[in-house]
């Protein structure tokens, strides 16, 4: 292709959001998500949760998507009890969410899935998540913490970093049994999944951490690489 890729990021759909004046319903992105994607040399496109029936025409238009952080997906989904400790559902982003994942992995589009995204990711694929762990985010709710991942040698996460680096972490969930044909790419020093791919052609990440809330690109590049080469 020519010129630079188009990248979809899915967004939240948040109920009364408050700016200036205005209360009102809204599809949102926090802003380090759609500037990852421009410092990186794509073109941003938000999607808002939709009917789950128009995500293959979605990703169509697409040379890359982005799966975003935000809620805990619903245990349901991996057919797990919901645990006191796991958030409230969102049922209508996990149904847009898998169903873009998908889309993208049917088609062959470049895909990364962000934190919940990853897990999305997994769970899509038959794998199941671990409800609560502790030592990922920060003491403060809403603030990033910071921590190690090695990436395994000879995974295309490894190509991409293959020292192990530092990076913003929030989260509470994390990959427990590992979706059919994925591969643990990178480890937190605790043994926590950080990264998953999904060897061979396509172009298929997911990183458990904030790559958006950082200053190291190389990720979202990879992905844009990808999107560009599609």
């Amino acid at each position: 292709m020519t010129g630079r890729p188009l990248i979809g990021v899915s967004t939240y759909l948040e109920a009364r959001t408050r700016w200036g004046r205005w209360e009102l319903d809204a599809a949102l992105l926090p802003a380090g998500y759609p500037l990852l994607v421009q410092r990186a040399g794509g073109l941003a496109a938000m999607l808002p949760p939709d009917d789950p029936a128009h995500a293959a025409a979605t990703v169509a238009r697409l040379d890359g998507v982005v799966i975003a952080g935000g809620p805990d997906v619903d245990p349901s989904r991996y057919g797990a009890e919901r645990s006191p400790r796991t958030g409230s559902p969102a049922p209508e982003r996990d149904a847009w969410e898998l169903a873009l994942i998908e889309a993208a992995l049917a088609a062959g589009t470049p895909l990364l899935g962000i934190c919940r995204g990853m897990q999305l990711l997994n769970v899509l694929l038959g794998g199941t998540l671990v409800q609560h762990i502790d030592g990922h985010d920060a003491a403060e709710v809403g603030v990033f913490g910071q921590h190690t991942v090695k990436p395994v040698p000879g995974t295309r996460y490894a190509e991409v970093a293959p020292e192990p680096v530092s990076v913003p972490t929030y989260h509470h969930q994390a990959v427990d049994r590992l979706g059919a044909g994925l591969l643990a790419s990178a480890h937190a020093e605790d043994g926590t999944v950080e990264a998953v791919e999904r060897p061979g052609g396509h172009w298929v990440l997911g990183v458990q951490w904030h790559p958006e809330m950082g200053e190291d690109v190389r990720v979202m590049k990879a992905l844009v690489r990808a999107a560009s080469a599609s």
